[in-house]
């Protein structure tokens, strides 16, 4: 783990995506942090040592889908698959599909498996599972501005984790995809999925991946905007931990009552033309009991204040 030393920054974007808004000053305590994603060797030490069940593999409740066909409730996960020519990119139902049988060990489904993938990220880990292993490792998820404050490595408000140009010197900083989206990747920086977690380099913190691979779970509830800027400094929010239960429910879908939680960090999936998310103040909803085949995790310890 690396020790994030906290502080004051500004946290958000006022020049992307509307939930990024707006940008407001937080301050956090110091706190530890996993220098990488967890690993599929480390997930598979947790489960090795607890027995964990992981929500791709259990078979969902009906009654917490109750307009659900007994037909489309099954153990499994959603996976990402290319188009083969352009496609409307409203839909993301043309890139994606939840798939029986997918889960952290068979990340692709039936025939797939995470053999030579140890140092990769662990996916198709819902909320729960992040949260457990969490906590058996001694740990916790980090909150939005915990993730923020240290994905930027002491550079406030610059664009990227390195700075303000995305390619430095043509030097792909990132496992994000390259061409466009979703159809055509062109591979420039190696690797078409997930790629190991010290694959880049480190941001000015010694943290790996804090941008590109996979997206990261935090502890937050999602809110579709950030709160306004404190007009005084003595009102600054002091590690805030986000928005309430009902405020993340998925407007489009009223008869299901999930909670939403924070994402951070983009993937390999974020492309120029499609989900420019490759950025510290980017964020993004996911439904506690969704897991994919492009978001993971890493842990947090916390410093305990003097009394």
């Amino acid at each position: 783990m690396v020790r994030i030393p906290g502080g004051t920054f500004r946290m958000g974007s006022d020049r992307h995506y509307p939930e990024e808004a707006p940008v407001h000053r937080v301050t956090v305590d110091p706190f530890w942090i996993d220098r990488t994603p967890v690993t599929n060797r480390q997930f598979r030490d947790f489960v090795r040592a607890t027995g964990h069940v992981t929500v791709a593999e259990i078979t969902p409740d009906p009654k917490d889908y109750p307009a659900a066909l007994p037909h489309m409730l099954f153990a499994g996960s959603l996976v990402f698959s290319p188009s083969d020519y352009p496609v409307d990119l409203r839909h993301f139902s043309q890139w994606w599909a939840f798939r029986p049988r997918v889960n952290w060990r068979r990340p692709y489904g039936p025939g797939s498996s995470i053999k030579e993938l140890d140092d990769h990220p662990v996916v198709h880990v819902a909320y729960a599972d992040a949260l457990a292993y969490a906590h058996w490792a001694g740990k916790d998820l980090p909150t939005e501005a915990e993730w923020e404050f240290a994905a930027r490595g002491g550079l406030d408000q610059a664009e990227f984790a390195w700075g303000d140009e995305f390619t430095p010197g043509g030097r792909q900083m990132a496992n994000t995809w390259q061409g466009a989206f979703p159809f055509q990747n062109t591979r420039e920086d190696g690797y078409e999925r997930t790629s190991p977690v010290d694959a880049y380099p480190p941001n000015a913190y010694g943290l790996y991946d804090m941008i590109g691979n996979v997206w990261e779970w935090t502890s937050d509830i999602y809110a579709p905007k950030h709160p306004a800027d404190a007009p005084k400094a003595c009102c600054i929010p002091e590690n805030p931990r986000g928005a309430r239960e009902v405020e993340s429910y998925a407007p489009c879908e009223p008869g299901i009552k999930i909670p939403r939680r924070v994402l951070k960090g983009g993937s390999h999936l974020c492309a120029p033309n499609y989900c420019r998310r490759y950025r510290p103040a980017a964020r993004h909803p996911q439904p506690v009991d969704t897991s994919t085949s492009h978001v993971g995790f890493r842990c947090i310890i916390r410093e305990r204040r003097a009394p």
